[in-house]
């Protein structure tokens, strides 16, 4: 897919799932999600910290200055907890933040650091062009995973065709069976 138009379904799918947490009350947000043992604040919670890991990987590729997505796998499940339990409001803030501030990172990409490969503990070496991909799965996925009244049928059809790799292929096949 051309990279403008993936950029274009990141800021739409952006929008839905803000529109979705715009409508939800504190108590719903504090709710279960579909994810065994997360609420409702745990999931945007990761979204949000997704999108300040994924702009990680955009800075490393566009400096060449080795900037891991998180610090630790103890530190991103800190902050997921930690911003779990905030107001509606809050995480609407925090994830419109968190989308802004990956947004000016693609913006400042060069043309030439897209093809910079990229390394994360436990999945195979990738181009940075991947991080977009894998931006709008996290946000597709992670927006039906809120069952918040976002279903996979809501999904655009140029998400549901989109050439997936493994696991996140799988891991849309597996929402789409819900």
């Amino acid at each position: 897919m051309e990279r403008a138009a993936l950029i274009q379904q990141i800021d739409d799918a952006t929008g839905r799932l803000l529109a979705t947490v715009g409508r939800l009350t504190d108590e719903e947000v504090r709710g279960p999600s579909l994810l065994p043992g997360w609420t409702r604040g745990h999931v945007l919670a990761h979204v949000a910290r997704g999108g300040d890991a994924l702009r990680n990987l955009l800075v490393w590729a566009r400096t060449g200055v080795e900037t891991q997505a998180y610090t630790s796998r103890e530190a991103r499940d800190e902050a997921i907890e930690a911003g779990s339990g905030r107001p509606a409001a809050e995480h609407v803030k925090d994830i419109a933040g968190s989308a802004e501030a990956f947004g000016s990172e693609v913006a400042a990409m060069p043309d030439g650091s897209w093809g910079f490969q990229l390394s994360v503990p436990g999945i195979p070496t990738f181009p940075a062009d991947g991080v977009l991909t894998r931006r709008l799965v996290e946000l597709e996925l992670h927006h039906t995973d809120l069952d918040a009244g976002y279903h996979p049928s809501d999904w655009p059809s140029s998400f549901t065709e989109l050439d997936l790799p493994e696991p996140m292929r799988s891991q849309r096949d597996e929402r789409l069976a819900w």
